[in-house]
């Protein structure tokens, strides 16, 4: 059982303190940028959303300060949004173009950098629109105050969104809801290896490593996303031990031909969804059951559909949104509007339906 062994990280592994503290700290700087204070996607469809309705907003509050009726009102809204459209559509344009760059920036340099941006393509738009007419320092930084305030309430508004999507809610369920799960499932897996171990010592000493590689995932800082095909991995390995207990009781039937491995997905997205499959889909039944995993790839979205036997009656389906909804959490705060998990029963079938976008780099 080599594998596990080498597997399991050391704490206190000679010769590798420098490299080991280096490590730590890049892993640290990646959590941060994942779940602390960090800048938007600004290539996500939520993100240009929120901008979109955000200046709009600014704008129509502004003419109504402004306006001294109700009657000039269209006419002031209609100017200030021709004056606005053409620096927001800039402004997102580039914003799209530089998202790498500022994706790996610290926050503070990377929000003076959209800052500044944003200032001086007004100022570029200001100059254009007013190229027959002598520069007017009042007017221009007029223009400056308010589109800074704007980007500015901007920026904080996503700042306040991220504190409140991370870690304290996700990772703390995440945590509670693996804390329930282990116990239950590593007794289950030891007696189902102990009955193995005689006969199959081979088969024994694959099941422990596929044990120890799924519990060091669980407890591992999963905030960086993984490829797909590491997460598919995994989901079999957790198969392979369930069914070391129930038999024939549990059957899989893959479907991965059109999976794009190398599509990057948050972890522990798929698994915990077979833990619940398996509880509340196979576990209830004296007939065997079919668990069906679909994992393809259309346009520039990736799509997981995951169907196992359902019974309305059974007791087994308390307590199985509390998984659903920690998911749809982990891929709201990773891809905000551009993510969706759906669940349904249709007969005595239950489905869950998991689409994120195609990203090929995990610091998209």
């Amino acid at each position: 059982m080599s594998r596990s062994i080498n597997q399991i990280p050391h704490a206190h592994a000679g010769g590798s303190g420098q490299s080991g503290h280096r490590g730590r700290s890049a892993r640290a700087g990646a959590a941060q940028n994942a779940y602390g204070i960090s800048l938007p996607n600004f290539r996500n469809l939520g993100i240009v959303l929120r901008i979109l309705l955000g200046v709009h907003v600014a704008v129509l509050f502004t003419v109504a300060l402004k306006s001294p009726s109700l009657y000039t009102m269209g006419d002031q809204l209609m100017e200030a949004i021709a004056l606005v459209e053409p620096l927001l559509i800039l402004s997102l344009v580039l914003l799209y173009a530089l998202n790498g760059v500022l994706s790996r920036a610290r926050y503070f340099t990377g929000a003076v950098a959209v800052m500044l941006l944003v200032l001086a393509l007004t100022t570029l738009l200001y100059l254009l629109t007013r190229s027959h007419l002598p520069m007017d320092l009042s007017g221009i930084t007029r223009y400056w105050l308010l589109v800074g305030l704007v980007t500015a309430i901007l920026l904080y508004g996503f700042e306040l969104r991220g504190r409140a999507l991370s870690p304290a809610i996700s990772e703390a369920r995440l945590q509670a809801l693996q804390a329930r799960i282990r116990p239950h499932f590593l007794f289950n897996s030891i007696n189902a290896v102990l009955s193995l171990i005689r006969q199959e010592p081979r088969r024994a000493e694959t099941a422990l490593e596929d044990m120890a590689e799924l519990f060091r995932v669980l407890m591992a800082d999963n905030r960086e996303l993984t490829p797909l095909s590491r997460e598919i991995e995994l989901c079999r390995q957790y198969l392979g031990l369930e069914q070391l207990r129930l038999g024939e009781r549990l059957q899989v039937d893959w479907h991965t031909g059109n999976m794009p491995a190398d599509a990057m997905i948050p972890p522990l997205v798929l698994q915990p969804l077979l833990e619940n499959a398996v509880y509340h889909g196979i576990e209830p039944r004296t007939k065997p059951g079919i668990i069906s995993i679909n994992v393809y790839a259309s346009r520039d979205q990736v799509h997981a559909v995951l169907r196992n036997p359902y019974a309305p009656a059974s007791d087994y389906h308390v307590g199985n949104k509390m998984a659903l909804a920690n998911i749809r959490e982990r891929l709201q705060l990773h891809y905000d509007a551009e993510a969706s998990l759906t669940a349904r029963a249709a007969g005595d079938v239950y489905e869950v339906h998991i689409v994120i976008p195609y990203q090929k780099e995990a610091t998209a």
